[in-house]
């Protein structure tokens, strides 16, 4: 049954990225819920609330991907830097290219409301962040190399 549901899935729903977007589901409600908490309820600015929405969102995120998406045995000394680096490397490049995706919209759509428009631009910021979180966490931060043995059975 695995293997035909895995043979009807294009690759990249299967795997480590299926097990992230899973995590990434729970994470990105625990962060969103903080920045939505802190820009329309306790009123902070955007980027306060997208940063600490996000490390908290973050902190949830390491646990889980280390142990469950990428089944990382890396030390926490070796591997907690460079998810921190990939995330807030990840968190200015997609939250700052998502402000602006944001004010395009208001200036493109005129009837947009203007006090939506960080609310778009956490949107847009939250789905670039996924996809390039997952690649610089794939690639980077929980990579492992692989053992001389599978290296031995691939190239036989």
């Amino acid at each position: 049954m695995r293997l035909l549901l895995a043979a009807k899935l294009p690759a990249i729903l299967t795997g480590s990225f299926l097990r992230f977007l899973l995590v990434g589901v729970f994470n990105t409600i625990v962060g969103l819920s903080i920045m939505a908490f802190l820009l329309h309820v306790a009123g902070i600015g955007y980027w306060a609330s997208t940063f600490l929405g996000n490390a908290v969102g973050a902190l949830v995120s390491y646990m889980l991907n280390k142990r469950f998406t990428f089944r990382s045995k890396a030390k926490v000394a070796g591997s907690l830097w460079k998810f921190l680096l990939v995330t807030l490397v990840c968190y200015g490049l997609s939250y700052g290219i998502g402000l602006y995706g944001g004010l395009l919209i208001a200036a493109v759509l005129p009837w947009f409301p203007d006090n939506r428009v960080h609310d778009a631009a956490t949107l847009l910021g939250t789905g670039l962040y996924t996809i390039t979180n997952y690649l610089g966490h794939k690639y980077f931060s929980f990579r492992t190399e692989p053992s001389v043995r599978s290296q031995a059975g691939e190239s036989s």
